[in-house]
């Protein structure tokens, strides 16, 4: 029997973000750190954990959004970062966050709502099978005529999905990608992508803090807490040592680690140290919360991000404003 080649590959990751000079702050720590697993054809993996374990931080740089060494990271064989091949051809394909944009000095995370049908936006995108896209209007239940400023935000996600799945994949990456889906669809689109996995070898990760309807969909669970690996195993050893629903299961080891925490941090204010280490701009950093990582600005606002920190304006690229 041939032995298959694993897809996705993450080697001792470790990742921090970095500062605005490229680097990552003075005592900062990793945000992900010594993170290994392997993913073959056909298998879906199950990616769990709680708020800024992180979950999103793994798939952004399996997506190729962030740079690592090339060796931390192989998809299909390939750098995620480096081989910009893997996405313009399709085979990494990266669903996640909310379908939004950024208007400089109007707002933050602006919905995708002009005035275009979801007719045009989904036959716009060139080079598509039409049986396959035939096939996802069905499955998302899109409404051609629909005018995204008038949709709600889960018709808007299903057009979202739909274009995203247009062109077929082998390494699918999904960030929260149903929140806004109801019941019918998400099971719809669950049963689809099971399908992309068992019948064309693809490989998917998903990322959810939403687990009815998944006790049979995952083929195995990746469990993250602070960025290190906690646990990776078949779906089946999972149910055999737990006993409990999937939800119960993810329940039980949030429940544990929040516990945990919360003796760490009982004892750290008990010795006199920080109560925590304080996150900031997605980088653990001991200390003072308002310590400015960058000039004390965000793209798009004209007020200072950082209470006290009006003598950086004369830096800020809005000073012409003034």
């Amino acid at each position: 029997m041939e032995k298959k080649e694993p897809t996705v590959v993450i080697n001792k990751l470790k990742f921090t973000y970095p500062g605005i000079d490229g680097h990552p702050p003075p005592g900062s720590k990793p945000l992900i750190d010594d993170f290994s697993i392997s993913l073959y054809p056909g298998q879906r993996c199950l990616l769990v954990g709680s708020n800024g374990a992180g979950k999103t931080t793994i798939l952004k740089i399996l997506g190729g959004k962030h740079m690592v060494d090339q060796d931390m990271v192989r998809v299909l064989g390939r750098s995620a970062f480096h081989d910009t091949y893997l996405t313009a051809s399709g085979d990494l394909n990266y669903l996640g966050g909310e379908w939004r944009r950024e208007v400089a000095f109007a707002g933050f995370e602006v919905p995708i709502q002009m005035d275009v049908s979801a007719e045009k936006m989904i036959f716009g995108v060139a080079g598509v099978d039409q049986e396959r896209r035939a096939e996802l209007i069905k499955v998302l239940d899109v409404n051609l005529s629909w005018r995204l400023h008038k949709v709600s935000d889960g018709q808007r996600r299903r057009v979202q999905i739909c274009m995203g799945l247009l062109r077929p994949f082998k390494v699918l990456l999904l960030d929260e990608i149903t929140v806004d889906l109801d019941v019918l669809a998400r099971a719809d689109l669950l049963t689809f992508l099971k399908k992309e996995c068992v019948e064309k070898g693809a490989t998917i990760i998903y990322a959810t803090h939403i687990f009815d309807g998944l006790e049979d969909w995952p083929s195995h669970m990746v469990y993250v807490a602070h960025g290190k690996l906690q646990l990776a195993m078949p779906i089946e050893k999972v149910k055999e040592t737990s006993k409990l629903s999937l939800m119960r299961t993810v329940e039980c080891w949030l429940r544990k680690e929040r516990d945990e925490d919360r003796k760490r941090r009982k004892e750290r204010k008990e010795k006199g140290l920080p109560e925590f280490e304080k996150q900031l701009d997605g980088t653990r950093v001991v200390g003072d919360p308002a310590r400015p990582l960058n000039n004390g600005w965000a793209g798009g606002r004209l007020h200072s991000t950082i209470a006290g920190e009006e003598k950086n304006f004369a830096l800020s690229s809005n000073r012409v404003l003034r």
